[in-house]
């Protein structure tokens, strides 16, 4: 294991290679000046990281800032996100070179950055972004402002690229197409006091269609952003009309983190709701592209290689299963929430920087390890569920999107019926007719062009 003055030197190194020198002592600067926010507090550095730690809980959500190599790390290795390790808008291919090659089994702990706060309609400037809503500098991630400073504004397009910072991928040894990725969230820290939940591009569930008139159900002054303020295509982003809602976080009297709106305009009067931090995207390798900003690659809509699946169950201590299609899985991560209810519906959730630590194995055909369903579509699972998935269009963006719930929810049951049948043995009527009358199914989110559907199956139905 490194002594402490071996990793401060990695990081030192690191951010300076990633930022430039000069970018490097700004940065440093503005770490060490960290003052005092909502909720949380800037500390020292962790004078050594826990390594393979198991699963987090409520105490381990720190009280510090998580600038890169700050605090604790639970992971046996460590991933930040600095220019070298991701892409802005969009996921790995099946070729892709990885930035960290790991064993079966082993623990990886990534430092998952918000993309709110670096988008064009907010500036391109999350100093200023976020110091407008009273963060001082030195609570502004250092890796934020590096991918900001990193991306010129003409390498970027805000109606076409994706908004999610993908950190990855990593190369998981033995794993090959036809094999399965085993995700397992073991501990996912809050880096800020903050988040932002934003609606932009018409994409919420109450957009209006490209053609500007209003979606079937809702006239146009039902349209949310407002269709007055709600800028064209190819203008200048910061006068699109979108909507941008910053949202502290603030510990409550039992410790436990809960994010803040305002209720009305009355001085005092507040909506607080708790944090339940989960990772939307996390997937593994799944098109063929011919350069990194290849449609097929966009980082919005979800696949069979998962990607932004948004579902908000597969939070600390669930799993998410991934069916292989490139030598080595190839994970990666991005869209780390704060909170997020079933359907998303204002196009994101709580978007707030999470440290994510993951446990990821690989599992081979016929070793019982995963279910069957999941050797050809993602599938997921909690301490008290299954949770099979449907999606509307899941070859991502390489067929055109179909954004239809009903085509989602069906093969959701079909997804259900199959893991029934074949994994717990139900006779397949019988197991239709037990979906309907004792399995929940629910909206994962309407707002990814592919949209999604998960079944809530409960073990305890089982005996499990």
């Amino acid at each position: 294991m490194s002594t402490p003055e071996e990793h401060a030197a990695t990081a030192r190194d690191t951010l300076i290679a990633a930022l430039g020198r000069r970018r490097f002592l700004q940065a440093a600067g503005a770490v060490t000046a960290a003052g005092t926010a909502t909720g949380l507090t800037a500390a020292a550095p962790a004078a050594a990281a826990t390594r393979d730690a198991g699963a987090g809980s409520r105490a381990d959500h720190p009280r510090e800032i998580l600038q890169p190599h700050r605090g604790p790390i639970h992971g046996r290795h460590y991933l930040p996100s600095l220019p070298d390790q991701v892409r802005w808008g969009y996921t790995p291919a099946v070729d892709s070179e990885p930035v960290l090659r790991i064993r079966s089994g082993e623990t990886v702990t990534v430092d998952s950055l918000s993309h709110e706060g670096l988008l064009e309609d907010q500036g391109r400037d999350p100093v200023a972004f976020f110091g407008g809503h009273d963060v001082p500098r030195g609570q502004v991630l250092s890796d934020a402002i590096a991918i900001a400073a990193e991306y010129d504004r003409t390498e970027r397009d805000f109606d076409a690229d994706g908004p999610h910072v993908i950190t990855g991928p990593i190369q998981v040894a033995g794993a090959e197409p036809g094999d399965v990725l085993k995700v397992e969230p073991l501990s996912l820290l809050p880096r800020v006091p903050y988040g932002v939940i934003s609606s932009r591009h018409g994409k919420g569930a109450l957009g209006r269609r490209p053609d500007g008139s209003a979606p079937d159900g809702i006239t146009l002054d039902e349209v949310m952003p407002p269709v007055a303020t709600d800028g064209r295509p190819g203008g200048d982003p910061a006068e699109y009309g979108n909507v941008s809602v910053f949202t502290p976080v603030r510990r409550g009297r039992d410790g436990a983190l809960n994010g803040v709106l305002p209720r009305g305009s009355r001085r005092g009067r507040e909506v607080t709701f708790p944090l339940r931090p989960h990772m939307g995207t996390m997937g593994v390798a799944f098109a063929e592209a011919a350069a990194l900003d290849d449609p097929a690659l966009n980082s919005i809509p979800p696949t069979l290689g998962g990607g932004n699946i948004d579902i908000n169950l597969l939070r600390e201590g669930a799993t998410l299963y991934l069916p292989v299609f490139a030598e080595g899985a190839l994970f990666y991560t991005g869209d780390p929430h704060f909170a997020m209810a079933d359907g998303e519906v204002a196009l994101t959730a709580v978007e707030g920087s999470l440290r994510s630590t993951f446990r990821l194995t690989v599992c081979k055909p016929g070793s019982g390890d995963a279910p069957s369903v999941a050797f050809r579509y993602p599938f997921g699972e909690t301490e008290d569920a299954w949770l099979p998935v449907g999606l509307s269009d899941p070859d991502g963006s390489q067929g055109g999107q179909i954004g239809d719930l009903d085509t989602a929810m069906r093969r959701a049951v079909v997804n259900a019926l199959d893991f029934l049948e074949h994994d717990l043995g139900m006779d397949r009527a019988t197991a239709y007719a037990y979906l309907s009358a004792a399995a929940d199914f629910h909206i994962s989110q309407v707002v990814d062009r592919t949209v999604g559907v998960h079944g809530v199956i409960p073990k305890d139905h089982f005996g499990e």
